[in-house]
């Protein structure tokens, strides 16, 4: 398997290991837009790997702060009482980049810069950017491409 995600279009595309398109995703990438430097709430370019699979099990809308479902489920409630929170529900694809000193090490490094590919609330528009940095796709989405993937497998972000 391996992922492309194409900021202009504001969509993931899986393929599979002959290089046929399995699925198209919407998502959503940073409203910043694309940069590798941390602090940037930029979406960065490149060649990656998914580093780890975070929340295998979890229920649909689980919540999670640091990588750690923190025992609550999303609802519309929950986000009215924290609107500036930052959700990221479901499941968690941890990035890490694969090109030293512009994706990897240093004050470029994706991993370190914790962008993850994961689920959002069902109010969050898809096919707009409107992240601090990391992939938002659909929780529904999320739970597909999850089952699909493995840690180790390629993702190129490309503007």
């Amino acid at each position: 398997m391996k992922i492309n995600i194409t900021i202009h279009k504001q969509q993931l595309d899986l393929f599979n290991n002959d290089n046929q398109l399995i699925k198209h995703y919407r998502i959503s990438s940073a409203k910043k837009g694309t940069g590798q430097q941390n602090g940037s709430f930029c979406t960065p370019l490149g060649k990656h790997i998914i580093r780890a699979k975070i929340g295998s099990g979890q229920p649909i809308n689980t919540v999670f702060v640091r990588r750690r479902p923190t025992g609550e489920i999303y609802t519309p409630e929950l986000g009215k009482q924290y609107p500036a929170r930052d959700w990221i529900l479901t499941r968690i694809l941890w990035l890490s980049g694969c090109e030293p000193g512009f994706n990897r090490l240093g004050s470029v490094d994706t991993m370190q810069r914790y962008i993850y590919i994961h689920g959002s609330p069902d109010s969050v528009e898809m096919g707009k950017p409107g992240s601090i940095g990391c992939i938002r796709i659909s929780n529904k989405d999320l739970l597909e491409l999850f089952n699909w993937v493995s840690a180790g497998t390629s993702v190129n972000i490309t503007q």
